[in-house]
């Protein structure tokens, strides 16, 4: 799993080694607020930090309240805003406003709650963090939200008050082609906060030495991606060049829910792609899914470039559609 995207897991890892934990969710934001809300940091007893809740301009004032909040056993909801002396003290100058809840793992969070959830991300089932208003009892719903769970989007309900935290499945990149562009891309995807897996079925291709710290399968794509599984967390980039390794994956991609699908290529050789495929069987409307040539036309130069233009293409594709 992903260094920026297993908050809860860190969260839950300190509570159980005794060191005692905090999350604190950014509930709302109004303006310029550098982080979404949903975004998460986890403080331990000890003031380690994983995540943000803003661009690094109050996060010291949230890691002090955390630990009161530790000591105290009681959540808090914070807001910082430009006009607040508190917040200019701590330097959120952006113009933006945030609302943060603070909750200590044990006391405000119950335990048991914490390890459904990380167990959820675990099975890549998207669940719902429901926070009622005061006094209410908090709770992991799986149904009801899928509009929210869709748009991959947290907030406060229609009453203003209750607060619904969505966790979707982490994200994931799979790979086909363990080349040189794979070898830039890799590194830049988990950064962003994708889990990498790449997958190549030739010898010598998909070696640690040449992907350290990352899952590899040397096998056929079209053997390996049933049992990872291509669901709507899921881009696909292909970069091999070769029909007979690329278009097995394209079918079954082309069949799946995965939100991005790309693939590497000139607009010739793209254009030959959508023709097998279009006589295997796609529709026009599976066809249109695969952005071919891969990656924003940035102009584009050697292989780190490159990467640069698929990641940023799958990003947009994930925050604003095809």
């Amino acid at each position: 799993m992903d260094l920026f995207d297993d908050i809860p897991e860190r969260a839950l890892a300190w509570h159980r080694a005794g060191a005692g934990a905090v999350l604190a969710t950014v509930m709302q934001t109004w303006g310029s607020a550098p982080r979404r809300v949903g975004s998460q940091l986890a403080v331990s007893g000890a003031g380690e930090m994983a995540g943000s809740v803003s661009g690094g301009c109050v996060e010291g004032a949230v890691v002090l309240e955390a630990l009161e909040a530790l000591e105290d056993g009681k959540p808090r909801v914070l807001e910082y805003g430009v006009s607040d002396d508190d917040a200019f003290a701590v330097g959120l100058a952006c113009g933006g406003t945030i609302r943060v809840l603070v909750e200590p793992i044990g006391a405000a969070m119950p335990e048991p709650l914490l390890e459904e959830l990380v167990a959820a991300r675990a099975a890549r089932r998207p669940v719902a963090y429901v926070v009622p208003p005061e006094g209410g009892e908090r709770e992991l719903v799986s149904e009801g939200f899928e509009e929210r769970f869709r748009m991959d989007r947290s907030g406060l309900e229609e009453d203003g008050q209750t607060f619904v935290c969505i966790f979707n499945p982490p994200l994931r990149l799979f790979v086909v082609g363990a080349v040189h562009i794979a070898q830039a891309l890799v590194p830049m995807a988990r950064i962003a906060g994708f889990d990498p897996v790449v997958i190549d079925p030739r010898d010598s291709f998909a070696t640690k030495e040449r992907f350290p710290d990352t899952a590899l399968h040397a096998d056929w794509p079209d053997e390996v991606l049933p049992r990872l599984g291509l669901d709507s967390r899921v881009a696909l980039v292909l970069l091999t060049h070769d029909p007979k390794i690329d278009d097995p994956a394209l079918e079954l991609a082309l069949e799946s829910e995965c939100f991005y699908i790309g693939a590497l290529g000139s607009s010739r050789t793209h254009a030959k792609r959508l023709t097998r495929l279009g006589e295997g069987g796609a529709t026009p409307d599976q066809l249109a899914r695969i952005h071919g040539p891969v990656g924003l036309d940035i102009g584009a130069a050697g292989p780190a470039e490159i990467a640069v233009s698929i990641l940023a293409e799958m990003v947009r594709v994930l925050r604003k559609g095809a």
